[in-house]
């Protein structure tokens, strides 16, 4: 087996972790309720894993990942990734997915269109998404349900966090109102 090392590090939504092995980045770990819990779910994850100082290529990904999540643009497609034991429908998934751009989203059922999969196909999408080891990275939260649901998110703080890193991107859902949306309808400007 590869050995595995792992850093926290500090972004505008907590104390988030990575650990990356010489094939790439292996995991990312949403915020935690404190740091020390972050760290003991990466230590579950990958037993005999070590705290280390990043390699090179690990701080630019996390340079990036911050930048991201101050709400910067920040470009993580090309942050090299360990993927080589995941399921391959999961490898395809996560390939569609990553090529959503902050802002965008898609739907589960556009990534199983996107994949030449019928339209049933949408539930194995979410479920391989909701055992994506590198969120962020690998964007799950802008994949939505149907007319623009959240869908679901099996990070710490659920469909409240798969928000937050909506808004910070600027993406639209269907939960988020409009300008004029929280408006009594007479004060709505009227269109000519």
């Amino acid at each position: 087996m590869t050995a595995v090392s792992f850093a926290i590090f500090e972004t505008a939504i907590g104390a988030c972790g990575i650990a990356w092995n010489e094939r790439g980045i292996a995991a990312i770990q949403l915020p935690e309720s404190s740091e020390g819990k972050t760290r003991t779910r990466l230590r579950r994850r990958f037993l005999g894993a070590r705290e280390a100082p990043p390699t090179p290529e690990v701080q630019d990904a996390i340079d990036d990942i911050v930048s991201l999540l101050r709400g910067e643009a920040s470009d993580l497609t090309a942050i090299v990734l360990d993927v080589e034991d995941l399921p391959a429908f999961n490898r395809r998934v996560y390939e569609v997915a990553r090529a959503i751009p902050p802002g965008a989203t898609l739907s589960y059922g556009e990534i199983a269109a996107k994949l030449g999969e019928k339209p049933e196909a949408a539930r194995d999408v979410g479920q391989a998404l909701g055992q994506n080891p590198i969120p962020i990275i690998v964007p799950c939260h802008r994949v939505l349900a149907a007319n623009g649901k959240p869908g679901g998110f099996s990070a710490s703080g659920g469909v409240t966090t798969k928000l937050r890193l909506l808004t910070i991107e600027g993406a639209k859902t269907s939960d988020e109102p409009s300008l004029f949306e929280s408006l009594p309808l007479a004060s709505r400007p009227r269109r000519r």
